[in-house]
């Protein structure tokens, strides 16, 4: 089976046209007064999707003390009402060894959440035409790993009704120290386009953002970029809290356009930490490739980004 991949950094290459503009959408109202699943600022976030690299086991226990969040990437919603970990179920016994790092590193203190979504389509569609039949599966896997939360990746339209609702429902199932993200690429927060589910979210941060725990955006693949503070600048002029926006970069230049060298983006992570109090932090697209940075492994690239936005 063809291997799924879950972000807009692999998945929308061919129709991002380089949208990084400054809109001029209504700004959301009082974003940080409701209760929110709060952690240390700045975030640090690791993606891992890859947990096989030619059949040789990627841990992501070095990430112990340098990630705040891990996310296991990309859990899909089939057509027959199972749920998949990329091509398989995340019972699968490739995954026991995944399972049992993910464990330590929520006692370590990291908190660990499951990508829903992506590039691959359908998981958005089918919760649109049965919620119950397809929500289900993806409550279960949540419970039976004793995740911290979901990520909502959508790549494929979506209404705002039905995005509320699962958001709605996942804070239901699970309280209010679950962790209910959204990333959408950097420039539909910043409202100059609507890829990441059709919908406006600086509306979205109105009506529902006292649910919401942040926002990761997709700064890369056309989407937004790093190299500066730019786009990064427009997502906080349409209204959203700098508190409530995870900066999302390219760990390699194999992984999309956009790629922006560490010590570039070092220098962006810190002008944005001293230009926007609360500064949400920064997170990597993918964890088992990310160019070392003055360290031996993927890791170091994050301990660089995080010493860098100020962790």
């Amino acid at each position: 089976m063809e291997r799924r991949r879950a972000l807009t950094g692999l998945g929308a290459v061919l129709t991002a046209s380089a949208i990084v503009g400054f809109a001029l959408s209504p700004a959301a109202q009082a974003t940080d007064s409701a209760p929110r699943a709060e952690a240390e600022s700045p975030r640090v976030l690791a993606y891992y999707q890859t947990q096989y690299q030619d059949d040789s086991y990627v841990s992501p226990l070095p990430l112990k003390g340098v990630a705040t969040d891990v996310e296991v990437a990309a859990f899909h919603l089939n057509d027959d009402g199972s749920i998949h970990l990329n091509d398989e179920p995340p019972s699968d016994p490739r995954f026991d060894q995944v399972w049992k790092d993910v464990a330590e590193l929520q006692e370590s203190g990291t908190k660990v959440h499951a990508l829903l979504g992506g590039a691959a389509q359908g998981t958005y569609q089918n919760l649109a035409e049965d919620f119950e039949k397809y929500y289900q599966p993806l409550h279960d896997t949540v419970e039976k790993y004793g995740l911290d939360g979901v990520d909502l990746d959508i790549e494929e339209t979506f209404s705002l009704e039905n995005t509320k609702k699962l958001i709605d429902r996942l804070r239901t199932d699970f309280g209010e120290d679950f962790h209910v993200i959204l990333t959408p690429v950097a420039s539909d927060l910043a409202g100059s386009s609507n890829f990441s589910g059709g919908f406006d979210y600086a509306q979205l941060e109105r009506e529902a953002g006292d649910k919401i725990s942040f926002y990761t955006g997709q700064f890369y693949c056309g989407w937004g970029d790093l190299g500066d503070t730019t786009s990064y600048d427009n997502v906080i002029d349409n209204g959203f809290s700098p508190s409530r926006v995870v900066a999302g970069a390219l760990t390699n230049p194999a992984n999309c356009q956009g790629y922006v060298e560490p010590d570039e983006l070092a220098a962006t992570l810190g002008s944005l930490k001293d230009r926007h109090q609360g500064f949400g932090g920064v997170a990597g697209w993918e964890y088992f490739n990310a160019v070392p940075v003055n360290g031996d492994g993927p890791d170091s690239w994050y301990a660089h980004v995080r010493q860098a936005a100020g962790g």
